[in-house]
């Protein structure tokens, strides 16, 4: 007896898989499979390389100049940054900053990061 190229696994194989598309299932992108993480971890991640305290960290050197410390160079440390004003910076960038995109900090991601860093936010 003769086997052709379409098998029962490869036909069930197939079938589900065409089943699958059918219905519309399909598999998350990387920023959907990405857990919630806390603001905390986010800016630990992403942010504290460039804005953490102390020298070798680019984003507070140049906030520490344009500030000349009137303001905390350290993003943590303000208390004039919205949560809206942080993920605008996020997502748009600010002058050397490049913009975040939604596959590397999702939007719930990017909510508490800019929870964590308002934290001490007061308004004017």
């Amino acid at each position: 007896m003769t086997r052709s190229l379409m098998t029962e696994p490869r036909l069930a194989l197939f079938f589900t898989f065409a089943a699958a598309l059918a219905s519309g299932t399909q598999a998350a992108s990387p920023a959907e499979r990405a857990p919630t993480a806390s603001g905390q971890a986010v800016y630990e991640h992403w942010c504290a390389p460039c804005h953490a305290p102390g020298p070798g960290h680019p984003g507070t050197q140049s906030l520490q100049l344009k500030y000349g410390g009137k303001i905390p160079a350290v993003l943590i440390e303000r208390t004039d940054l919205a949560p809206e004003t942080v993920s605008l910076f996020v997502r748009q960038g600010v002058l050397l900053m490049a913009p975040f995109r939604k596959t590397e900090i999702t939007d719930a991601q990017l909510a508490t990061l800019a929870a964590y860093v308002a934290r001490n936010f007061r308004k004017p």
